[in-house]
């Protein structure tokens, strides 16, 4: 197939080399700086899925139709990619690999002649300069749209690319995106910090503040009327049972998830964002939480300020000590 990856940062770069070792025809857009350096050494994968080498066609923007499109853009970065592609990719199906909530709506909206479908992905991939990634954990994706069971455009892409990377397709896809959502809230506390995930969850007062953002989360959704998704070894059930459990209890959960990822440090996607000098997504993970509460005449207290001290952090440039941190949530 003739497969189109829109963005070349770290999860891009992984699906577009892992999709390209299956045969297919892929091109990439990049663009500033990285544009001339993938397309003259090619993308570079190491870590979890071992060592490999694509050299796709890479181009600034899309000129030919092609069978399907990968957007993987940062999320505050897809309505505007996305845009500037579709006179090309309207028609084409499209799958969303994104963070938030918001990914598969913006990509209807703006492409209202495509099938447009969302990954959610677990993979840990560091970005280490143009066409170079290191994936530290690899980990299943999961492919789906809507609320209802999975049909049979979502087990047809699903195939296609659990051939290249381990995929699954998923009912209730809007439920999996809040479950996602929920493991998502590892990321803020390392980009205010600078330290590393395990970092993170390794001090206690740090732990327990991510658990409250994540019960938080869950609180929010369940009041919404969301009934989330199985991802990873969460469920509904486990969720709704983690957000009543005292906060001591809940520390269980991200405990767990450090478990599972090993001694490799995880920045985080945000944290990987600031390091590059980057606008955070800061807004459609913690902010996200923020805004659903809103939307239904809620507080989302602690979100909110985790939203806050990241964008505090791009401003100024500065990391905050955990001291520091723990303190503005007293």
């Amino acid at each position: 197939m003739r497969i189109a990856v829109i963005g070349a940062g770290a999860l891009g770069s992984t699906f577009a080399c892992l999709l390209a070792e299956q045969g297919h025809d892929l091109i990439v857009t990049a663009r500033g700086a990285a544009l001339p350096v993938v397309q003259a050494d090619g993308i570079r994968l190491i870590g979890g899925y071992g060592d490999r080498l694509a050299r796709p066609l890479v181009v600034e923007r899309l000129v030919a139709p092609c069978d399907l499109a990968l957007v993987c853009t940062k999320a505050q970065d897809a309505a505007a990619a996305i845009a500037e592609n579709a006179a090309v990719l309207d028609g084409t199906p499209v799958i969303v690999v994104q963070n938030g909530l918001d990914g598969v709506t913006t990509a209807r909206r703006l492409l209202p002649q495509s099938a447009c479908f969302g990954l959610i992905t677990i993979i840990a991939a560091h970005y280490e300069g143009p066409g170079r990634v290191r994936v530290t954990t690899a980990a299943p994706s999961y492919l789906g749209r809507g609320d209802g069971p999975a049909d049979a455009a979502t087990l047809r892409w699903q195939a296609v690319l659990d051939a290249a990377v381990p995929t699954l397709a998923v009912d209730n896809f809007v439920g999996a995106q809040w479950t996602k959502l929920v493991v998502n809230m590892l990321n803020a506390l390392p980009a205010i910090t600078g330290l590393s995930v395990q970092e993170v969850i390794g001090q206690a007062g740090l732990r327990r503040l991510m658990t409250r953002s994540m019960r938080e989360t869950v609180r929010v959704g369940l009041a919404t009327q969301v009934r989330f998704g199985s991802l990873q070894g969460l469920s509904h059930r486990r969720l709704r049972m983690f957000a009543l459990a005292p906060l001591w209890a809940g520390q269980l959960l991200p405990l767990s998830m450090r478990s599972r990822m090993g001694t490799v440090p995880n920045q985080g996607s945000t944290l990987q964002s600031l390091g590059r000098g980057q606008r955070t997504e800061i807004d459609f993970l913690n902010g996200a939480v923020a805004k659903a509460a809103a939307g239904i005449g809620v507080a989302a207290p602690v979100n909110a300020l985790l939203t806050e001290l990241v964008h505090e952090v791009e401003r100024s440039g500065e990391f905050l000590r955990p001291g520091d941190v723990l303190a503005r949530f007293t």
